[in-house]
């Protein structure tokens, strides 16, 4: 019974196929609120599931070389990632399936996996633009790495547990964006960082390398990663909003937060344009990382005066 709830857990709820499903929908008010802050209509509710449906069905040309094994499995290693990872966040609102010491720390790496594996796949094949793409989807992920986990450090610190639920639990009485304001900031842009999302699309930038590192992707293998980063939407607009918006507790306080979270984060991006790669790394890696060092400096000193 326990394998058949585990299989469950990780296929369809909460991760797997809801977690897919919430991810596209995710997308779509993204993608909604950013043409509507542009004066454009925007996408229809289900055109993200329309481009799914015709992504799964279309064939998934390879390239003449390139390593297969590497070429097919990097998009399923990618979604698995991001999958793997909701098992540890309170999706919906709703305690995590798996919870365990230190969650916090297997959480942020298994985020980072389908990064790597389109570096990967950029890296696999020898078009130009993938390579192109590639090195600065590696580039970009040293520059956003650091500062977005010092400011789920915050969080931990004044919680007193690396665990997920627990800081969730101790989040729900104290809503830190109120005394961590700098540590949310960095959050947030370091959440926009991971997802490539405007200003930091340097990576995938259309206008100059195609699709950057996915450029010879089509079909399933494009699909996958595409969900993956749907679902990374989903996974990171939790922690953020459990940590420093007062917790989660429900899937209406959930929803709520999260959707208000994605409203600043699409006004972002409708504010500023793209920066370049030199400028993503240079300023974000040298500010962002001081700024919220210097703030967890103070929360530790903060802690030790305290009785």
């Amino acid at each position: 019974m326990n394998t058949l709830t585990s299989i469950v857990t990780l296929l369809i709820f909460p991760a797997g196929i809801t977690l897919i499903l919430a991810g596209m929908f995710y997308e779509w008010i993204d993608r909604k609120l950013v043409a509507r802050f542009q004066n454009r209509v925007g996408p229809r509710w289900f055109q993200p599931f329309a481009d799914a449906v015709k992504l799964l069905a279309k064939e998934q040309i390879k390239p003449a070389i390139i390593n297969p094994y590497l070429f097919f499995g990097l998009p399923i290693f990618a979604l698995a990632g991001a999958l793997t990872a909701a098992l540890y966040v309170p999706l919906f609102g709703l305690a995590p399936p798996h919870s365990l010491t230190g969650d916090l720390v297997i959480t942020i790496y298994l985020l980072s996996l389908p990064t790597m594996c389109i570096g990967l796949a950029g890296w696999n094949t020898t078009s130009r633009f993938s390579l192109i793409g590639a090195t600065r989807t590696l580039t970009q992920l040293f520059a956003y790495e650091a500062p977005f986990l010092l400011a789920l450090l915050g969080p931990a610190l004044v919680a007193g547990s690396w665990q997920i639920s627990e800081i969730n639990g101790y989040a729900q009485n104290h809503w830190l964006i109120l005394t961590q304001p700098i540590g949310f900031i960095v959050a947030v842009i370091g959440l926009m960082g991971k997802l490539e999302l405007p200003p930091f699309d340097a990576p995938e930038a259309e206008t100059e390398i195609i699709a950057g590192a996915l450029t010879e992707y089509s079909g399933r293998g494009l699909m996958m990663f595409h969900l993956a980063k749907s679902a990374e939407l989903v996974i990171g607009l939790t922690l953020v909003s459990s940590f420093y918006l007062g917790g989660l507790n429900g899937i209406g306080s959930f929803l709520i937060k999260t959707i208000i979270l994605l409203f600043f984060m699409s006004i972002l991006q409708s504010l500023l344009t793209r920066l370049r790669i030199d400028q993503t790394v240079g300023l974000w890696w040298r500010f962002g990382a001081i700024l919220v060092l210097a703030q967890i400096l103070v929360t530790i000193l903060w802690k030790g005066f305290m009785p």
